[in-house]
């Protein structure tokens, strides 16, 4: 009878262990998750700032420094000039 107690209480901390990897595991997955969606929402919002800066080019044109605040809208959402 002891031994098959022994057996249950080893089967009981093996999964214990195992579904504790599995929960450690999914919260790693869960962060990278995350930061993968952030990166793809800021790659989003680079984009649609550079199709608006080249069509809007002539408005900063026209002001006194605008030339140099839109090299610098450029650079800043990565849209260089295509």
């Amino acid at each position: 009878m002891l031994d098959l107690l022994s057996i249950y209480l080893l089967n009981l901390v093996v999964t214990i262990a195992m579904f504790t990897v599995l929960v450690f595991r999914a919260l790693v997955e869960h962060k990278n998750y995350r930061l993968m969606w952030k990166e793809l929402e800021w790659k989003r919002t680079c984009d649609t700032a550079g199709k608006l800066l080249h069509a809007e080019k002539s408005l900063f044109t026209k002001v006194e420094g605008g030339e140099e605040l839109y090299e610098m809208l450029l650079e800043l959402f990565s849209a260089n000039n295509k």
